[in-house]
């Protein structure tokens, strides 16, 4: 059925390029960081395993978020790890990384999906979307600020 929300279905088209970006990423992050939660050792062990598993639960929810909103637009929302990979700007890191390490590359990512957000907001303000704008607005927020929390226990 046709999606009439006062939205050109090309304009639409160029949201959800952005969105589809930000759930790749968003993704990815939530996977790396779930990973790191299973796998932390060393003298910080129990205050990492927690801020991860309280970032990978709150990135669980911004996927369902962002995919939902995807299909709100009309289009079908990306959903397999080969659609992911190609999408995503955050790299996979392999084996099992010192704990420091992973707080950088958590760090690396967070500070990725806030770019990535910001990057998809032109389309949105471009076409008046502005639930797509508050969530990206929404999505900057909790990566800077996930950001600034692990760049502080690196400094």
């Amino acid at each position: 059925m046709k999606v009439n929300i006062g939205i050109k279905q090309a304009d639409r088209a160029q949201v959800v390029e952005g969105l589809s970006h930000l759930l790749a990423d968003t993704y990815t992050l939530y996977l790396k960081t779930h990973n790191f939660h299973w796998n932390v050792q060393g003298p910080m062990f129990q205050t990492l395993h927690l801020m991860f598993e309280a970032q990978y639960n709150e990135l669980a929810l911004a996927v369902d978020l962002i995919a939902e909103r995807i299909r709100a637009l009309g289009f079908p929302a990306p959903g397999t790890y080969k659609e992911f990979i190609a999408l995503t700007s955050i790299k996979e890191t392999y084996g099992t990384p010192k704990a420091e390490d992973m707080i950088r590359a958590l760090l690396d990512g967070n500070e990725a999906v806030a770019r990535t957000a910001r990057a998809a907001f032109p389309a949105t303000d471009k076409v008046n979307d502005e639930p797509s704008a508050d969530l990206l607005t929404q999505r900057m927020q909790v990566h800077e600020k996930t950001a600034w929390m692990l760049r502080s226990l690196l400094e």
